[in-house]
C-alpha cells in the first residue's frame, strides 16, 4: 500500500448517460466524512378502499436509495492537503482573504448549480473507497460556524442528501430480472440440463439450441459444473 490518503471526490454530469462530463465539475473534500449514510425505503399503498374497515398496506414500488453526507469547509489553517511533509504537495488550507466562500462555491457549482441546457442539477458520481453513488442533490443545509472580524466566514459544513439515480436499462433490468428480454448469465450446477435451464430463464425449453449455438456448445448433454452460460434477449415465438 502506498499510504497515499484516498479522498472523496464528487463528479458533474450533463447527461443521465454519465457520459459528459460538466466543465470544472470535480468536488474533492478537504476532510473526508466521519460516516454516510444509506437511506433505503419501500413505498406501500395504503389506500382504503371504499366500504372496507380497512386492508393490509400493498406494496407499491421500492423508490432510488438515498446518501447522507457531511462536509466541512474550514481555512482556519487546521486542515491541510495531507500531502508528504515538508514537500511541494504539504499544503495547508489557511485563509487567503475570501475565507470559505469560494470553496463552497465551487462546491456548489458541482452539487447544486443547474445545469445550463437541461434545467436541472447536474448528475453525480460520489466516490470513496467502496463507495459509488450515482444520483443528484436533492437537499442540503449550509451552516457558517467561525468568523473573522470583519465576518468573512472561516468554517462552513454542509448537510447534503442525494437521491439515487438508476439508468433506465439498468433499471428495467433490477426491476424486471426475470424477463427474457434481458440478458443473463447462469452458473451450471449440479444436475442441470440446457433445456432445463432454459426453461427457468424463457419460460420455455425448446430456446435451448438458439442458447446453445450462442455459447458454441456443440454437445449441449454434456455441460460441465461450474460452466457459465450465456442466455441472450430472444424474440419469443408462438
Amino acid at each position: 500500500m502506498s499510504g497515499e490518503l484516498i479522498k472523496l471526490s464528487i463528479k458533474a454530469f450533463c447527461d443521465e448517460q454519465f457520459s459528459e462530463e460538466v466543465a470544472d465539475g470535480e468536488f474533492r473534500t478537504l476532510l473526508n466524512p466521519e460516516k454516510y449514510t444509506y437511506k433505503y425505503q419501500i413505498e406501500q399503498n395504503e389506500e382504503q378502499a371504499p366500504g372496507t374497515s380497512g386492508g393490509a398496506p400493498r406494496f407499491n414500488k421500492i423508490p432510488p436509495e438515498g446518501l447522507e453526507l457531511e462536509f466541512v469547509f474550514d481555512r482556519t489553517g487546521v486542515i491541510t492537503d495531507y500531502g508528504t511533509s515538508g514537500t511541494a504537495d504539504d499544503k495547508t488550507f489557511r485563509d487567503e482573504g475570501g475565507g470559505v466562500i469560494d470553496d463552497v462555491e465551487h462546491f456548489k457549482k458541482v452539487v447544486f448549480d443547474y445545469n445550463g441546457d437541461e434545467h436541472r442539477p447536474n448528475y453525480l458520481i460520489i466516490s470513496w473507497g467502496t463507495l459509488l453513488f450515482k444520483g443528484t442533490l436533492s437537499e442540503m443545509d449550509l451552516t457558517f460556524k467561525l468568523f473573522k472580524s470583519d465576518g468573512t466566514p472561516l468554517r462552513a459544513v454542509a448537510n447534503a442528501k442525494f437521491k439515487g439515480f438508476v439508468e433506465d436499462n439498468l433499471r428495467v433490468a433490477m426491476e424486471n430480472n426475470s424477463s427474457p428480454d434481458l440478458t443473463h448469465v447462469r452458473e451450471v450446477k449440479e444436475g442441470d440440463t440446457l433445456p432445463l435451464m432454459t426453461y427457468r430463464i424463457y419460460g420455455d425449453s425448446k430456446y435451448y439450441a438458439e442458447v446453445a449455438k450462442a455459447n458454441n456448445i456443440l454437445n449441449f448433454r454434456k455441460l460441465k459444473v461450474g460452466q457459465k452460460i450465456f442466455f441472450p434477449p430472444l424474440e419469443k415465438s408462438s
